[in-house]
């Protein structure tokens, strides 16, 4: 009898962390949550160029931004984690071949926090 019960408490606590993990990572955020997602460069509000010599670019929560890295280009929709990141996670491959820091400043999404 007693292992019946120690058996039911031990597959009850399995079945409780099993369905806390699902729920965890049901939670986790995406790539788009995270960095926001690719533009139509038609509707950018500006042009940031990119060269070697260029360390980080700053944009706006929220903002929609044509980078032309030497040959590519792309837009982007900063709407994702308004947080520091690399540019060359959200680039064309090849497009970055050196370290950008993308830092965002918060905006009106924010909920009226920006400046």
């Amino acid at each position: 009898m007693e292992n019946t019960v120690k058996l039911k408490l031990v597959a009850s606590a399995i079945a409780a962390l099993t369905l806390s993990a699902v729920s965890l990572s049901a939670a986790a955020l995406t790539f788009g949550d995270l960095y926001g997602e690719p533009a139509d460069a038609s509707v950018a509000e500006r042009t940031i160029v990119v060269t070697p010599a260029t360390k980080f670019v700053n944009v706006r929560h929220g903002e929609v931004v044509k980078i032309v890295a030497g040959a590519k280009e792309f837009a982007w929709d900063f709407d994702g984690l308004p947080q520091p990141f690399e540019l060359a996670k959200i680039a064309p491959q090849g497009a970055i071949d050196h370290s950008v820091r993308v830092y965002i400043e918060r905006s009106e999404m924010d909920g009226g926090l920006g400046d």
